[in-house]
């Protein structure tokens, strides 16, 4: 497929999961993929491997709570391959822990984190993307919709990702689309420490009876970001295998 022939991709988050996931489907389909993360040497090795596959990728270090370096990601995006039409912004971090158990530092860059970085990614790209008629696609959780004991400052975030999507929907419309997608259980790196029997579980709590993998948030991704969803906007898209429609009241 060539869905994204001669368009231009910034992925954040993109050393793995999700964000690596991402970044290859959209090289795959003819994107010039930008990958953005702070863990140098594994997005690097990612890029390669687009590369060396037929793709066109580069890798910038970027930190998406620091203004500073999306202007660094912006001028390595512009030099490398133009302007951009097409952001996937995923980054993100995890700190399980009551809100009591938090402190402020560490509840303030979860947030900076999660939220800002999508507000930093619309503010350093609003003007190629409205001149492309391109498409931002925020990475958000069933968690911004369900309430989940010890993740107070991700719900938070997340929850707020999909209150500013709508609201770049609206402020950016009718150039840019902007839409959110909320995995579910999806088995990423951050499950290498959970027991099998806690994956298990996970899997089975949705209609699907199984984890979701990278690769189908990103296949979603594409989808929101392509001509095939040019007239879907501001939307919450769940990948969540059914998660969020089905609970065990037995």
């Amino acid at each position: 497929m060539s869905r994204f022939e001669g368009t231009v991709a910034v992925v954040t988050g993109a050393a793995r999961g999700i964000g690596a996931a991402s970044a290859r489907r959209l090289a795959a389909e003819g994107a010039a993929v930008l990958l953005v993360d702070v863990l140098d040497d594994v997005a690097g090795q990612v890029a390669d491997e687009i590369r060396s596959s037929g793709g066109q990728a580069r890798f910038v270090h970027g930190d998406v709570a620091s203004e500073a370096d999306w202007a660094g990601v912006r001028k390595a995006a512009h030099e490398h391959f133009g302007p951009v039409g097409v952001v996937h912004s995923n980054a993100y971090i995890h700190r399980p822990g009551a809100a009591h158990e938090l402190t402020p530092e560490q509840w303030s860059t979860e947030i900076a984190v999660n939220l800002d970085g999508l507000y930093l990614a619309a503010r350093t790209f609003v003007d190629d993307l409205r001149e492309q008629r391109g498409a931002l696609v925020a990475t958000s959780s069933v968690h911004a919709r369900f309430g989940l004991p010890g993740h107070p400052a991700y719900a938070a975030s997340k929850g707020g990702i999909c209150a500013l999507v709508r609201q770049l929907a609206v402020e950016y419309g009718p150039a840019v689309r902007v839409n959110a997608v909320l995995p579910g259980p999806i088995l990423t790196a951050a499950w290498s420490d959970i027991d099998e029997a806690e994956r298990s579980n996970a899997g089975q709590a949705t209609a699907l009876q199984r984890m979701g993998s990278p690769e189908e948030v990103a296949a979603a991704v594409a989808f929101l970001c392509s001509a095939e969803a040019s007239y879907i906007t501001g939307v919450e898209l769940y990948v969540d295998g059914g998660w969020s429609i089905t609970k065990d009241s037995r």
